[in-house]
């Protein structure tokens, strides 16, 4: 018993706590923990094209680090898309700071999160972005935690929780959400074990507050009060909490 308790003491501190640390240690060592968050550059990042010079269909999801020391070991998600020769993107995000919180079109598109750079996480144009569209507009409408005071930061619902229900609504987007993608695992439909996205595995979520994952797309994710450690098998990488990916990119962009 006291191997086992060694063993697990040497994991968590080596797969959690020191990963943390180091994060922690590079952002209040840099510019983002002098910035202030309420002037932060929201503005476009260039990832998308005009809308009208880009006529084609588009589907995207992002990520960028959260808002101040939150982005320590947190990203936020949210999703984009636009039609065949609309003239505009759509913008959806899930968050607290809004009367309800399922908001549409309230940054740019592809916006830097209160000064930080987007990363694309999934990105698919043309005719079966089309197709996929509506079904992506009914899984927004489908979601249930969409009344004031539904958000909580943590352990979830938040917009990375959002983001994971439309996913798994939609299994035809190829995507899995970042190990820092922290609410993802979060029940929003009260579900605690639940196959995955590609029905090739399983989720394990306990409120929330920890889980495990296991499937094709998602690999091998542990989850312990939010912070995940996660083995891509499939794009060979591992991502860990507060540093982020190291291997191949996950993007199919």
């Amino acid at each position: 018993m006291r191997r086992v308790l060694t063993i697990l003491f040497w994991f968590f501190l080596i797969g959690f706590a020191l990963p943390i640390g180091i994060s922690a240690a590079l952002y209040y060592g840099g510019a983002e923990a002098k910035a202030d968050w309420r002037t932060a550059d929201r503005s476009s990042a260039g990832l998308l094209e005009e809308p009208l010079l880009h006529s084609d269909a588009v589907v995207r999801i992002y990520a960028a680090r959260t808002v101040r020391w939150r982005g320590v070991f947190a990203v936020h998600c949210w999703l984009v898309y636009k039609p065949r020769g609309a003239s505009a993107y759509t913008r959806y995000d899930y968050t607290a700071w809004t009367e309800l919180p399922v908001r549409m079109n309230g940054y740019a598109p592809d916006g830097r999160w209160f000064g930080r750079a987007p990363e694309t996480l999934y990105a698919l144009d043309g005719a079966a972005a089309e197709r996929l569209i509506p079904k992506v507009e009914d899984a927004i409408r489908a979601y249930p935690l969409r009344e004031a005071g539904d958000y909580h930061a943590w352990p979830g619902p938040n917009s990375n929780t959002f983001i994971q229900a439309i996913l798994d609504a939609v299994p035809e987007i190829d995507a899995t959400l970042p190990a820092l993608a922290i609410g993802k695992d979060f029940p929003y439909d009260g579900r605690w074990l639940r196959p995955t996205a590609d029905g090739a595995g399983f989720r394990l979520s306990f409120a929330g507050y920890a889980g495990v994952t296991l499937g094709w797309r998602e690999g091998l994710a542990i989850d312990l009060a939010g912070a995940g450690l996660r083995l891509d098998i499939r794009r060979p990488a591992i991502e860990l909490p507060g540093l982020g990916r190291f291997g191949l990119p996950a993007s199919s962009a």
